[in-house]
């Protein structure tokens, strides 16, 4: 009897350790499963995003790119953008390599650049075209600007072509056959109205209202004086696709993914439905 007891207390004793290893050994699975799991949650969150620089000038151009900035994040990038306070500076960081692209001008002025600077500036991605007009305080009409009237316009060789496109775009003036984009003062064949022009920086060319006749600009520098190319202009260009504002990259990178992701968000739907509704003195380019 008291061997029978203890053979059953000693069975007992095993069966009990036998089920307490086996819940030991399920814990320790899940804790090591738990474990597996928020290492992989951790390595998810700690995903770094590619950083894409980006140099810009105001608005519309830096409006841009703060548009699709939230949409790029879905992309794995963080577009770091980088506003400058002149024309020159961006394409001066992009060819040294200080930012990855910029976002300002058209392919005339990026190739007046290149060949000035032996850099290698190259399109990426056409986002607009800006309607080129010319303003006046002054004068209501074109039909009302007299002889000898001075006109302002930027003193860059390629916007200088393209005043010189608007103006002749308009019956006032006339250029040599096939100087095109290449135009500058000196090509002028007809001048009926004796225009007389003054060249000046295009960050200026608002600040001259007040000084000449008629001021040739972009939207970008009208629009803070409250005018709009559809209702003041005295003038206002043709479709001119040449002088389309263009996502820029360096030959060596402009085929990198992220620059590529870049250029897909800013033909998108998106930018589409701002350039339509917020700057309507702009039309999309894609």
């Amino acid at each position: 009897m008291k061997k029978s007891l203890i053979l059953i207390l000693t069975a007992l004793f095993l069966v009990l350790a036998g089920c307490g290893q086996s819940a030991s050994t399920s814990t320790s699975s899940d804790k090591t499963a738990d474990k597996t799991d928020s290492s992989a949650a951790k390595g998810t969150d700690s995903e770094e995003l590619t950083t894409l620089k980006v140099a810009s000038l105001p608005a519309p151009m830096d409006a841009i790119l703060q548009l699709v900035k939230p949409l790029l994040v879905e992309d794995g990038i963080n577009l770091e953008i980088v506003e400058m306070s002149d024309n020159i500076q961006p394409n001066d960081a992009l060819a040294n390599k200080e930012v990855d692209a910029n976002f300002f001008q058209h392919v005339p002025y990026a190739e007046a650049y290149n060949e000035a600077k032996g850099a290698h500036i190259v399109p990426v991605q056409p986002v607009y075209n800006a309607m080129y007009a010319g303003y006046s305080k002054k004068y209501k009409s074109i039909d009302e600007l007299p002889d000898g009237a001075s006109v302002a316009i930027p003193n860059d060789p390629p916007n200088i072509a393209h005043s010189l496109l608007l103006l002749e775009q308009n019956n006032l003036i006339k250029l040599k056959d096939g100087v095109g984009i290449k135009a500058t003062i000196q090509d002028i064949t007809s001048n009926p109205k004796n225009l007389q022009f003054k060249e000046v920086d295009l960050l200026t060319l608002n600040r001259m209202m007040d000084d000449v006749d008629m001021v040739t600009m972009y939207p970008a520098y009208a629009k803070p004086l409250g005018l709009s190319a559809k209702k003041d202009a005295l003038i206002v260009e043709k479709d001119m696709q040449a002088f389309a504002i263009t996502l820029m990259a360096r030959e060596d990178n402009k085929n990198d993914p992220a620059i590529q992701k870049l250029a897909e968000r800013m033909r998108g739907p998106e930018v589409k439905k701002f350039l339509e509704e917020e700057y309507t003195d702009t039309y999309p380019a894609f």
